[in-house]
């Protein structure tokens, strides 16, 4: 009966610090686009509202926006900030997206579609944590720098 309750004690810890740690990241919460301070290419899609909560010890990614028509999108992707590929639910132009951390506040995003990376990007998120930037572009893009630098403000 001791081995149970230590096996189930050792894995409550294990996953409260997992949630903890999660907790700490300043990418978690709700982000709304601010579209004043963004500069998107004309036609770009819109992410109106992003939201990073913890789904066990991953993350959920879920989000809600307008395609290049007006018409509204909704997206969600479950995984790990640890660079690797899992999978996007809901949206056309991708199906595969990974996030790397490469600081305390930024991570590094690629996104594929069949295989193929279709979109790089960094978010950075404020050292307030109240804002924070999402720059992303195709690859082969032909102008220099970021081809969307979206703002969004912590709700």
């Amino acid at each position: 009966m001791k081995t149970k309750t230590t096996g189930l004690i050792v894995a409550l810890c294990f996953l409260a610090a997992a949630a903890v740690s999660l907790a700490d990241d300043p990418n978690m919460g709700t982000w709304k686009l601010n579209e004043t301070k963004s500069k998107l290419a004309p036609g770009a899609p819109k992410n109106h509202t992003v939201v990073y909560e913890t789904a066990g010890d991953n993350v959920k990614v879920t989000v809600d926006g307008t395609d290049k028509d007006g018409k509204s999108t909704h997206n969600e992707w479950t995984g790990k900030f640890d660079g690797k590929d899992y999978a996007v639910t809901g949206d056309p132009t991708s199906d595969m997206r990974s996030y790397q951390k490469v600081g305390d506040r930024v991570l590094k995003m690629t996104v594929k579609k069949d295989g193929k990376v279709t979109a790089t990007g960094r978010i950075i998120v404020s050292a307030d944590g109240k804002s924070r930037v999402v720059s992303t572009s195709e690859p082969g893009a032909k102008s220099n720098g970021p081809r969307n630098r979206a703002v969004y403000d912590k709700q």
